[in-house]
């Protein structure tokens, strides 16, 4: 399979299977996009008639080209990668290495997108997580990981802010039980900001190797979305002290994470204000929502939204003090195989623990019963469930395997899936578009630093 687009005013071919990328010139890119095969299943003949526009000295160079690259398996390579059946396989029993722990379901903000309904994830009740279970679920997360030396423990809500006596003894348990255990704890926490103070910071900087915070973009797009509990802006509040933890983070970790919405289609504008306010890192992601939401996307939006992804990059191919996380992309043929071919591990390699210690798959499938793994303390983890997860793959989604993009996305998120096409299997097509487009402009841009363009 090889995958042809014009981007950022460059030609560029992938192979999908080999990983390599082309850009090409125009009689080449013409050419190539004519073959849906190994160059040997075609006759030059035929593929020339249908370029009337390139005399046939051009054509033959472009096909003498595009078929040297194919003798040296940069084209139209074989799918070479793990038997599917052999990869579900090793990854049934997978240790459990990563901990999404939310010490509160409740939250100080009220976001009118929230996925977790303002905090309480649709349960009505708000509560933070006491110590017994935080310690319970490290517990849990070290028995069940096996000989894994490192684990991934990020620190949740609603906002985890409102519980950091509970974040500051979890660090301290799971510290304490290194050495025994032979485990490295890695802690992340996700906040929106309104409860840091200096001493919060100071205690972030020294304990979290990631930090992600929370800010949509513009004064005006932040508010409409993310008011506070009293209905005000929390912009002004939060800002400041982004800036201020960042400014001690020094060669930690650390994302701005922002929701972009159909109020604010023009979304590259939020990218750029955010890092001009000092902020390098920053991801801003699509909503996800009930169609019934006048800020969720329609269908007559994705142009659009596309067009505005290209706008972006083209903004950011001068901007080299912007790391945009949708445009990072791996041309070296990593990260390894198995995440490669079935993405975050939700559901076996990585799961969500709730306040009153109930495992699920992620934090998009907490409250959702049918997919309750077990909680903390029953000592019960349902490994029926945990398999099927498991067997989510871009060979087991029948509409991943003929995609272009299989290997850098991995299959989607299931949680967005089952959102919006009520099945894990089933992709999320407009979020698929959004991908595919997000990883060419990647591309387009890895191809124009590395001088190729």
């Amino acid at each position: 399979m090889v995958h042809t687009f014009h981007c950022l005013d460059a030609n560029i071919a992938v192979d999908v299977n080999s990983g390599a990328v082309h850009v090409l010139d125009q009689t080449a890119y013409d050419l190539l996009s004519l073959l849906d095969g190994p160059m040997a299943e075609h006759c030059p003949d035929e593929v020339a008639a249908k370029l009337p526009q390139y005399d046939r000295e051009s054509l033959n160079c472009a096909w003498d080209d595009l078929y040297q690259l194919q003798q040296q398996g940069l084209l139209f390579t074989d799918d070479t990668y793990i038997d599917p059946e052999a990869a579900v396989l090793m990854q049934k029993d997978a240790p459990v290495k990563a901990l999404c722990l939310h010490v509160s379901h409740d939250c100080n903000l009220r976001c009118k997108y929230c996925f977790a309904s303002t905090g309480d994830f649709g349960t009505g009740h708000r509560m933070t997580m006491n110590v017994e279970t935080a310690k319970k679920a490290i517990d849990f997360v070290i028995a069940r990981s096996g000989k894994r030396h490192n684990i991934e423990v990020d620190f949740f809500g609603g906002e985890p802010l409102m519980a950091m006596d509970t974040v500051k003894a979890t660090v301290d348990y799971a510290r304490s039980l290194e050495k025994e255990h032979n485990k490295n704890f890695r802690f992340t926490i996700t906040t929106n900001g309104i409860l840091l103070d200096d001493e919060t910071i100071d205690y972030i900087n020294e304990n979290m190797s990631n930090a992600v915070l929370s800010l949509d973009g513009r004064p005006e797009v932040n508010d409409n979305m993310r008011p506070t509990v009293n209905g005000k802006g929390s912009y002004d509040v939060i800002l400041p002290k982004f800036q201020k933890l960042v400014a001690g983070r020094g060669d930690k970790d650390y994302y701005l994470r922002g929701t972009f919405t159909r109020h604010n289609r023009d979304f590259a504008q939020d990218v750029i204000h955010i890092a001009d306010q000092g902020f390098r890192n920053v991801s801003v992601e699509p909503v996800v929502g009930d169609a019934k939401y006048d800020y969720t996307f329609k269908e007559e939006d994705l142009p659009g939204i596309l067009e505005e992804y290209e706008n972006l990059a083209r903004e950011l191919l001068d901007r080299d003090d912007i790391n945009f996380f949708h445009f990072n992309v791996d041309l070296t043929q990593g990260p390894c195989v198995i995440k490669r071919m079935r993405g975050c591990g939700a559901g076996c390699e990585y799961v969500a623990i709730t306040p009153d210690g109930d495992i699920y798959p992620c934090h998009q499938f907490v409250g959702k019963e049918e997919y309750k793994l077990g909680n903390v303390y029953d000592n019960t983890f349902d490994m029926d469930i945990s398999r099927k997860f498991a067997g989510l793959n871009i060979y087991t989604r029948p509409d991943c395997k003929d995609c272009w993009a299989r290997f850098y996305c991995s299959g989607g998120c299931s949680a967005s899936n089952l959102e919006v096409n009520g099945d894990m299997m089933i992709p999320n097509r407009f979020g698929c578009d959004m991908q595919r487009k997000r990883l060419e402009c990647a591309i387009a841009m890895k191809a124009h630093r590395a001088g190729m363009v």
